[in-house]
């Protein structure tokens, strides 16, 4: 199964790690560490030129959509529901 994750982006929902709200980035060290060092080696992507309200990480990047995380985790829930 695929999830969509805004504009013409699309992965697969096994790729999947996690789905977090943009504000983690502010509010937790340890994630804008994460963020910073994925940006230093070049693994990380950003969708669509709208703001971003999201952060999903998958094995090899980390995307930032422009779709809420609420409507992102019920999008990856509806292909684990059926898995």
């Amino acid at each position: 199964m695929y999830i969509h994750l805004g504009g013409d982006k699309i992965i697969r929902s096994s790729e999947l790690v996690a789905i977090f709200d943009i504000t983690i980035e502010k509010s937790s060290k340890i994630s804008k560490q994460y963020v910073t060092h994925a940006m230093e080696n070049k693994t990380v992507e950003v969708i669509d030129e709208e703001e971003s309200k999201s952060i999903v990480v998958t094995k090899d990047i980390v995307y930032y959509s422009p779709i809420s995380s609420s409507t992102l985790k019920k999008r990856a829930n509806v292909f684990f529901a059926n898995a």
